[in-house]
């Protein structure tokens, strides 16, 4: 209660029977197609292998980025875009997910909520309270918060922010067979044993916002829990969450039990404050992981903002056809290509060198995919031009000078990271 107070901890049973068979089933539809993919990841300059294996799943045109890989998600149904599953089966995976996150989304908000009215007992003015009814009859209305939770208490501005804080906009699903791995680290504090997952904080989400997670053991023979002898800590033959406190081995540490389909909740700034481990049990395991990922720099839409405002600054004459550049000021030139190496290396390459293997489940990205590359080819004329104006008599040496050597910083950079993603 003192050192864990913001995790919270759900067992199957409270889960609708009918969520579980539709999500369960949508685990094993994705493993059978093979769409989950051990990535390849980068830490202190080493590429590494993942252990477990993932799948992003989550809404059209997002990304996720972790230990400098880029993640695309898999778009989930969602109103208003066509996406083209490769199978009806997979389309149904990813609509079970969808579905677990809705379900995930209002449990967050009723945890934060009772949260809330235990630290805030005071009164608060009438009108926060018809806001929050309201917001929680909307949430009764979609089907799962009870009547009795509607009378939440939350500050007025943090209303609206656990509304953001706790809308999940994808999934990050793992799937690791602890008998196939030859060799998994361990636990090196508290001896809690096998690592899957060794402790870490998850990056690049908002900011003190709810990470939700959906364990599905395979439990069978192999994983019968040894309830004869009476263990000394943990039972290794059943899957764990570990916890502890950041930058501190004194506080005990806290080993959680997973069983199918019971999920946890690490509310508001547990991820930033504790660090989390995966302690391996004995089945194979799938997790939902259910994320405000922080999109701010990480969609297509940002992305594709960001090209048209590079491709601004290039000109095409009405008669000759011929391209030429509007400004050679330095700010501008450096601006776009600054953009130019962002598209190339943190969109296209990422995209392309971890294989083609979204289009095991849909071929969604292929187009915004095609429309980059374009942008990619008009900056590429953009430096071109750069590079000839520079070498024009008639430019002024001092503006000259300035431009080249800002100009010579981006392109030294970008040959840097072409070496490097070459290597990978």
């Amino acid at each position: 209660k003192t050192k864990y107070s913001k995790l919270i901890f759900g067992k199957s049973d409270t889960v609708p029977e009918e969520l579980h068979q539709m999500v369960q089933e949508g685990f094993l539809t994705l493993r059978k197609h093979d769409c989950f993919f051990q990535d390849l990841v980068r830490i202190k300059g080493k590429d590494f292998v993942t252990p477990v294996s993932r799948i992003l799943i989550g809404n059209p045109g997002c990304t996720y980025k972790y230990l400098n890989t880029r993640l695309f998600t898999v778009p989930w149904p969602t109103e208003g875009y066509d996406i083209n599953y490769c199978s009806p089966q997979i389309q149904d995976a990813c609509k079970a997910l969808i579905r677990l996150n809705d379900y995930l989304h209002i449990e967050a908000v009723k945890a934060l909520q009772g949260q809330n009215s235990f630290e805030t007992k005071e009164t608060k003015d009438t009108t926060v309270i018809d806001r929050e009814q309201n917001f929680a009859t909307s949430l009764t209305e979609k089907g799962s918060v009870s009547k009795d939770q509607s009378s939440c208490c939350v500050p007025e501005d943090d209303y609206i922010s656990l509304k953001n804080r706790t809308s999940y906009n994808l999934t990050l699903l793992n799937y690791m067979d602890p008998l196939q791995m030859l060799y998994l680290k361990q636990e090196p504090y508290f001896g809690m044993g096998s690592m899957a997952v060794s402790w870490h904080h998850d990056e690049n989400l908002v900011e003190r916002s709810t990470v939700a997670v959906y364990s599905y053991s395979c439990e069978g023979s192999a994983a019968e829990e040894s309830n004869e002898q009476k263990l000394k800590g943990r039972d290794p033959a059943v899957w764990h969450v570990g916890l502890k406190v950041a930058w501190d081995i004194e506080t005990p540490g806290l080993a959680i039990p997973l069983h199918q389909g019971d999920f946890y909740l690490m509310l508001d700034d547990l991820n930033m404050t504790h660090q989390h481990c995966v302690l391996a049990g004995f089945s194979p395991r799938f997790s939902s992981t259910h994320r405000v990922a922080d999109c701010s720099r990480g969609t297509l839409e940002y992305i594709f903002g960001q090209c048209e405002l590079a491709l601004q600054n290039l000109q095409t004459d009405s008669d000759s056809k011929a391209l030429s550049l509007k400004s050679l000021e330095t700010a501008v030139v450096k601006q776009v290509e600054e953009i130019h190496n962002e598209v190339e290396f943190e969109w296209l390459r990422q995209f392309w060198f971890q294989g083609k293997r979204y289009l095991k489940c849909s071929d969604w990205w292929l187009k915004p995919m095609a429309k980059l590359e374009e942008f990619w080819r008009k900056m590429e004329i953009m430096t071109s031009l750069v590079l000839s104006e520079v070498g024009k008599e008639e430019q002024v040496e001092e503006q000259r000078n300035e431009t080249i050597s800002c100009f010579l910083l981006v392109l030294t950079e970008r040959q840097r990271l072409r070496k490097e993603w070459t290597a990978r």
